[in-house]
């Protein structure tokens, strides 16, 4: 079977998905990629299709039905197809993303909180199970920020931020440095010496402590990285994980941060702006889902397009929260992090 055409602009979008049939056969290119077969008996064979059900496929043999949605992030939703896809190709293709309030508007649904849950559940969806770790033979720059906005009246030195930390990989653009005709650089040339962002991970980490900060480091960067940080002890025992650890002691001089640590401070201040740009504040229940939103689109900013391809392929086996979940505090979004930080553990 063919592999699943993107769409690569909204007019294509629209020949492509132009009702809930042709989303349903895209979902199913996407789900068996070497075509249609029973979950139930395991004979592979052209499902039965029922043209009032275009969701549901028949197996000619055991006449067991299967839905398309079932254990992707779409399972038990009433919403139609071409909504959801409609939904995915916005949040995906869109750069700066959308709140939950102008999603609703933008797709014509009648309840916010009809929005809300759909895009929480595409966030569910943007986040790969078994993400490859990063590093290996790129430098990884890691830190960690507080979001949250200010308390008042409850005391000097209280606060409920929350603390954010995040892993870059630093790779260097292979483009020569270009000259204008007065000698001076061109604006198209990469700035810090032709350094820019690789793959970035996010997660909320519960404090500043070494069994928090390595755990994640762990998690998410190869060993035999070399990771740059700033002197916090809490990084200290990186080299006793295989790690090049090269602590840098800023002491408050922006020129040594921007010398060691511009790319993770650029992405920390990308994600504050975006989080209160467009979501004008994220309560911090939700925070780790809008952190996932972030990296997918940080990942994936040079091929836009093919995010959508990524969301609707990622949905297809990710495991979504459900509308009680979302509201009663029991959903728990996937972050990183959680791997031991005792050596050789």
């Amino acid at each position: 079977m063919a592999a699943p055409q993107f769409p690569a602009s909204l007019p294509e979008f629209q020949r492509l998905f132009p009702n809930n049939e042709a989303c349903a056969a895209y979902l199913e290119k996407i789900r068996w990629g070497n075509g249609f077969e029973c979950p139930s008996c395991r004979f592979a064979a052209t499902p039965a299709r029922i043209s009032t059900r275009p969701h549901v496929l028949r197996c000619r043999k055991c006449r067991n039905e299967t839905r398309l949605t079932a254990g992707t992030v779409m399972q038990d939703s009433h919403t139609p197809l071409l909504t959801w896809f409609w939904g995915a190709y916005l949040v995906s293709s869109m750069t700066p993303g959308m709140s939950a309030t102008q999603f609703q508007r933008q797709l014509g649904l009648g309840r916010y909180e009809t929005a809300f849950q759909i895009l929480h559940k595409l966030r569910a969806g943007m986040v790969r199970p078994n993400a490859d770790q990063i590093g290996d033979k790129y430098t990884v720059e890691l830190d960690e920020t507080w979001v949250g906005g200010r308390t008042r009246g409850e005391g000097k030195g209280v606060h409920h931020k929350v603390c954010v930390i995040g892993a870059v990989e630093v790779r260097i653009s292979k483009k020569k440095d270009k000259e204008n005709a007065y000698g001076e650089q061109s604006k198209a040339t990469p700035r810090r010496g032709g350094r820019y962002a690789g793959r970035l991970r996010l997660s909320v980490t519960p404090d500043r402590s070494a069994e928090s900060l390595v755990g994640f480091a762990r998690d998410v960067i190869a060993p035999g990285t070399r990771i740059i940080t700033d002197d916090w002890s809490g990084y200290a025992s990186l080299a006793d994980f295989d790690y090049e650890h090269t602590a840098i002691a800023e002491r408050g001089d922006p020129t040594v941060a921007e010398e060691w640590l511009p790319l993770i401070h650029l992405v920390f201040s990308n994600l504050k702006s975006w989080l209160i740009g467009i979501h004008h504040g994220v309560s911090h229940q939700h925070l780790q889902a809008y952190l996932n939103e972030f990296t997918f689109r940080f990942n994936r900013r040079f091929y836009p397009f093919n995010a959508f391809r990524s969301l609707l392929g990622i949905s297809a086996v990710a495991e979504s929260p459900t509308y009680s979940d979302l509201y009663s505090g029991d959903c728990k979004h996937h972050r990183f992090g959680a791997i031991t930080t005792t050596p050789g553990g």
